[in-house]
């Protein structure tokens, strides 16, 4: 069984996470971190936490994003976290 067929039942089902209008994903050089900039906000994204949120284009779905993560830190517990991380992300709004 693939990572792509462990990942998401219900909560996923078939979306494609995609930013919310209002947000954009930015990398500060100075600081060397991936921020979201919001209305009036900005979040810090530690850790791979930007290259999850750069692969939300609306291209893939979860189970998409969760293989091509697996393929590249494969050692890694994307299957368990990022769909979490997602559904976190679209609870907030940052995420559609």
């Amino acid at each position: 069984m693939s990572a792509h067929d462990t990942v998401c039942d219900a909560p996923c089902g078939g979306w494609r996470p995609e930013l919310a209008r209002s947000v954009l994903l930015r990398h500060d050089r100075v600081r060397g971190v991936d921020l979201l900039v919001l209305p009036e906000r900005v979040v810090v994204l530690r850790g791979a936490a930007g290259s999850i949120v750069g692969l939300c284009d609306g291209e893939l779905d979860v189970a998409g994003i969760v293989a091509e993560l697996v393929r590249r830190h494969p050692d890694a517990p994307v299957a368990e976290e990022v769909p979490d991380f997602l559904e976190q992300l679209r609870s907030e709004g940052w995420l559609r």
